[in-house]
């Protein structure tokens, strides 16, 4: 019997990439301190933050109070993806077939890398100095399965064939969640349980039997003990959908002028659906990519939860090439332009025009002469992912409504000039208070709630659901007729019977009410074991209020209509 052929994946993982990114943006010098923050809290922070006491989680008040010198970034994915392409591009012309799973993290297959440069260690050192040619650190990681190895490029190690498992056995459990491209929301709540459980080391985890996790755990602990245990894996693939898909128009003569190449690409959208609805098949991620006269390379995926439209194709493919140039006319500079591959725009007043620094070591006969613009030579469409037809829901009338259509169109735009996260939309999730119901998701990104509504959730508010949710809970008391304030008994009762409450300078009847329901959530970890709500009737039915209590202390959580 002829034994199964090992796989070998290469990760590469340049550490703090959003901090990095922003520093590089803003021209910031690398001895002082970077902080990325998205809803006021730290997602990342550079080694110099990390050094000072700055931690991810941290509010933007805590994080300045451990480091004063502090440069504040907002959390910008954009940024991120365009300042690692040329990372991105440089390891793909050292070893293609590079598969980007976030900006700042990438993996390729490492067998055949090796086979060329004589070893995997000196793969590795090629790869390194690859990314130090662009101005950046990287670390690398070999193993047999892609987890293993980005977890491994977290400590720049080679590891050998067969001991993945070994290897992950001495780490600690937390690091099944350090990354999110490996794991989702759910899995800190994992890690959590896991350490209360005793299990502190991945080993500890991989030593349980499939049938005892399956049997305890939802899908995502499966997942991660599949990890934990080094099982085989998908292995890295560049381009995984049909060639014959792929859409192209090349400029004779080139086109330098934004109009022009946008209309060249509702040509080339044209083309593309036609070549969809002939395979019978919708188009959910969109791969805009340009070349230019000088030899470079602008690419750009576009993911979308519905399929997408000629009319929404087009769209994206106009908005990308306005992007690229309206960033630079904004915030760009001659002397990062190395670094980020993308000059500064050129042309008379009302030209957007578009050009790259060449390549080092590439001689290019259709460059463009140096003061000058590359033109636009190939425009490109290729359909990174694709649905069967039947999820593209049609209207009555054979296509979507005009008014959806033209509303999704323009919050699509915000986003191509604010970035993903600006445009959000709510979907309904479990959980037992109006909050944890809520998950705010990125227009265009797949709807997934961050828990199961379908599950049982004892003990959640019963319907109907507040009409409005207020996040900052603000303070309210609850008086009895003779003016004391009113919290509950040992019984979990009130001890008094409502009779008025204050919200700031104004003050209401209380004509009726419910509850209180005692709150025995999260009560390892003293959350909101001590808490209750209740719902209060105000007078002649002003309006209806969910209130949270905690510490002696009324909150309003909810409205009702």
């Amino acid at each position: 019997m002829m034994a199964r052929r090992v796989t070998r994946v290469l990760a590469l993982w340049c550490p703090d990439w959003p901090a990095v990114a922003a520093a590089a943006a803003a021209d910031i010098s690398p001895t002082r301190p970077v902080v990325v923050l998205h809803a006021n809290r730290v997602v990342a922070c550079s080694q110099l933050a990390r050094s000072a006491g700055v931690r991810r989680g941290l509010r933007r008040r805590e994080a300045q109070a451990c480091c004063p010198d502090l440069y504040v970034a907002q959390h910008d994915p954009d940024r991120d993806a365009r300042l690692f392409e040329p990372v991105a591009m440089a390891v793909d012309e050292t070893v293609p077939g590079v598969e980007l799973l976030r900006p700042g993290l990438l993996v390729l297959a490492a067998r055949g890398a090796a086979r060329f440069f004589g070893s995997e260690e000196q793969t590795a050192e090629r790869l390194v100095d690859a990314v130090a040619a662009t101005g950046v650190e990287c670390r690398i990681g070999i193993a047999d399965q892609l987890s293993t190895a980005i977890l491994a490029a977290r400590r720049s190690a080679i590891v050998p064939p067969g001991a993945g498992a070994r290897f992950l056995a001495a780490l600690p459990v937390g690091e099944l969640a350090a990354e999110p491209s490996l794991a989702g929301p759910e899995r800190v709540d994992l890690v959590d349980l896991l350490h209360r459980l005793g299990l502190r080391r991945i080993g500890d985890f991989a030593a349980l039997t499939p049938t005892e996790v399956a049997s305890r755990f939802g899908a995502d602990a499966i997942a991660a003990h599949r990890c934990a245990r080094a099982e085989p894996e998908r292995a890295p693939a560049a381009r995984p959908t049909a060639p014959e898909l792929t859409v192209e128009y090349p400029c004779d003569p080139p086109i330098d002028r934004v109009d022009a190449a946008a209309f060249a690409g509702r040509l080339l959208a044209v083309r593309l659906h036609d070549n969809l609805a002939a395979a019978a098949v919708a188009c959910t991620r969109l791969a805009v990519t340009v070349e230019t006269a000088a030899g470079e390379h602008l690419s750009r995926i576009w993911r979308c939860a519905e399929p997408l439209t000629p009319e929404g194709t087009a769209d994206r493919v106009r908005w990308q090439l306005d992007g690229w140039l309206t960033q630079r006319a904004l915030g760009g500079r001659p002397d990062h332009d190395e670094w980020t591959g993308i000059a500064t725009i050129g042309g008379e007043p009302g030209e957007s025009r578009m050009r790259r620094t060449p390549p080092p070591n590439r001689n290019a006969s259709n460059a463009a002469s140096p003061g000058r613009a590359a033109p636009i030579v190939l425009p490109r469409l290729e359909p990174v992912e694709v649905v069967t037809a039947g999820a593209l829901q049609l209207g009555l009338w054979g296509g979507e409504g005009e008014r959806e259509e033209r509303s999704r169109r323009a919050l699509v735009r915000v986003q191509g000039l604010l970035g993903g996260e600006a445009v959000l939309k709510g979907v309904l999730s479990g959980g037992r208070g109006p909050a944890e119901r809520i998950t705010m998701i990125a227009l265009g990104d797949e709807l997934s709630p961050a828990a199961d509504p379908a599950l049982p959730w004892p003990g959640r508010l019963p319907e109907p659901a507040p009409a409005v949710i207020l996040v900052d809970r603000p303070e309210v008391t609850l008086e009895s007729e003779d003016g004391d304030r009113i919290w509950i008994t040992e019984r979990g009762l009130f001890a008094a019977d409502p009779a008025r409450l204050r919200w700031g300078s104004k003050e209401w009847p209380v004509t009726a009410w419910s509850g209180p329901w005692p709150l025995d959530e999260r009560w390892w970890s003293g959350g909101d074991a001590d808490a209750v709500r209740a719902h209060v009737l105000l007078r002649d039915d002003v309006m209806v209020l969910l209130l949270f209590g905690r510490d002696h202390t009324w909150y309003v959580e909810g409205l009702y209509d």
